[in-house]
């Protein structure tokens, strides 16, 4: 399981990451734009939700403790229930959900967060 300050930890690797509570969680953004977020469901001591390929997103959804992220499932975003997923594979797909909000940014913004080399 991965844990609020664990989730927080690594996301903070990411570059451009800044954090914000927000809707009740710890929303992780790269230029404004979210990439994932730590928040309580229900009776559940957490859950991470973040976008993932629509590749993934059929297989993820269909294990146990992932599901489609309410308000979030058209673009591909899943909620990840605690003990769900490995602590890696947590980190692998929020390190993907970071790569593409990112690639999403402006050029001119990607240079301003350190993602791409100053022209």
């Amino acid at each position: 399981m991965i844990g609020r300050a664990e989730y927080q930890h690594f996301a903070a690797t990411l570059p451009g990451a800044t954090f914000v509570e927000q809707w009740g969680g710890l929303i992780a953004k790269v230029g404004g734009k979210v990439f994932a977020m730590w928040g309580e469901r229900h009776d559940e001591p957490g859950h991470i939700v973040f976008k993932v390929p629509e590749t993934s997103f059929e297989i993820l959804t269909a294990l146990d403790g992932v599901d489609q992220a309410p308000y979030f499932a058209k673009g591909k975003w899943v909620v990840v229930a605690p003990g769900a997923l490995p602590k890696g594979d947590v980190e692998h797909y929020i390190a993907g959900s970071h790569a593409v909000v990112a690639a999403g940014l402006t050029k001119k913004l990607q240079r301003e967060l350190g993602l791409l080399p100053p022209q």
